[in-house]
């Protein structure tokens, strides 16, 4: 392989940093996942819909203050708004610590997403890498996203027990405050920012990648995936305490098997997708998977070891799509609209979040937890139905973008 396929020691170091901060971010959010419908039925004032609505605050500021926050990094530098953003989500995290009421904390919530950093981050691993080296790093964050999701679910349970909720915030404001520690210290500071010629006609790049049929797809999809997780959790914790009978500090003897289980079974998918041009096929399957896990929470949800199997086929799916969608972004958008597209798919992304809490708390307050699960697997289904009638993206391996890097 030709030296200029591979990463220099700079890129690497960079993907590697920027890769990291994004895990103590997130795995800062996702602690407070797993626990939070339970411990919130003890906060002043909570309804399930309030729970919901905290839970997916942090997804709406994210979603209207995404943007912004990249504008300003391309005028201010990545770096000082990266800062500025994870102190915003430490003051967030401590709001959110220290709250006695549901408001208190959807307020902390809200905070913690205003520190919208996610752009700036991947505007500045864009500034350190070569073109023919993004994929890869955009891969390395994805799969720190992805590990961080899993430590948080099985620890999260387990911390819960000796410092509580409230703890589990002060531990994300630590983890940001590392974060800040990891970016001033390992990531190199780019000679000048390199401003893709995005510019004088926005209003038209973005009308290209809104109407691009693909692209909507992918939008549709990363919405859909997020809402999926948030409308799951608001519920799931209830089920398992409440309707299995699991006691919230054993919640990890689910979350445990059903990581390891779904991370083992979603690597023959890969190899299949990758090697075996079935890909459409599997990207079809895994959505088919994710209403089969819904309808299967919906209905079969009275043990642990029914819970267990609806859920590893969920985060089976969940865990692919989360993989795949990011690299078809970067593959199927233009190159000078690939900016604009990422900004609209983390966008869609977030207010899936917010959409998923509010709504997953809005039907268990009114209609019942299973038919939370229900929801899950009506939309799901429709999810699938636009897969079918809009075009396809090209999940085809694209090595001469990629190298030999796969995702």
């Amino acid at each position: 392989m030709s030296p200029d396929y591979r990463m220099s020691p700079m890129e690497l170091r960079s993907s590697m940093a920027l890769s990291l901060i994004l895990f103590l971010r997130m795995l800062g959010l996702f602690l407070i996942l797993p626990v939070f419908a339970l411990y919130a039925e003890d906060l002043g004032d909570a309804t399930p819909t309030l729970v919901g609505l905290a839970l997916g605050s942090y997804g709406l500021t994210q979603a209207l203050l995404q943007i912004p926050f990249g504008m300003i990094s391309d005028r201010l530098g990545r770096k000082p708004v990266i800062v500025a953003g994870l102190l915003i989500f430490v003051a967030g995290s401590i709001i959110a610590g220290l709250g006695d009421s549901i408001y208190t904390v959807i307020l902390g919530r809200a905070l913690q997403g205003a520190g919208a950093i996610a752009a700036a981050v991947i505007a500045l691993a864009a500034d350190l890498t070569r073109d023919n080296q993004r994929s890869k790093t955009m891969a390395m964050i994805g799969i720190s996203v992805g590990v961080a999701i899993s430590i948080a679910f099985v620890g999260a349970p387990i911390l819960n027990t000796y410092i509580g909720v409230p703890g589990l915030f002060f531990m994300a404001a630590g983890l940001a405050l590392l974060a800040i520690v990891v970016l001033l210290g390992l990531v190199p500071t780019p000679e000048k920012i390199q401003v893709s010629s995005v510019p004088r006609h926005t209003d038209n790049r973005l009308l290209n990648v809104l109407t691009n049929p693909v692209l909507l797809q992918l939008y549709i999809g990363i919405f859909v995936l997020h809402m999926l997780i948030m409308t799951t959790f608001v519920v799931l914790p209830l089920s398992l305490r409440d309707i299995a009978g699991l006691a919230t500090a054993q919640h990890w003897h689910v979350y445990l098997p059903v990581l390891l289980i779904s991370a083992l079974l979603m690597m023959p998918c890969i190899i299949i997708s990758e090697h075996y041009n079935k890909a459409i096929l599997i990207f079809i399957m895994a959505i088919g998977l994710l209403a089969l896990s819904q309808f299967g929470l919906y209905g079969w949800h009275y043990t642990v070891m029914q819970i267990t199997i609806s859920m590893t086929l969920f985060f089976l799916a969940f865990n692919y799509l989360e993989a795949i969608l990011p690299s078809l972004i970067s593959r199927v958008a233009p190159a000078q609209d690939k900016g604009t597209a990422l900004g609209v798919y983390y966008t869609s992304q977030f207010i899936g979040i917010f959409l998923g809490g509010v709504t997953g708390g809005a039907i268990h307050e009114h209609y019942g937890l299973e038919n939370v699960f229900l929801f899950g697997g009506v939309i799901a289904c429709c999810w699938l139905l636009a897969c079918l009638l809009l075009p396809a993206p090209e999940l085809s391996s694209r090595r001469e973008e990629s190298g030999s890097s796969g995702v």
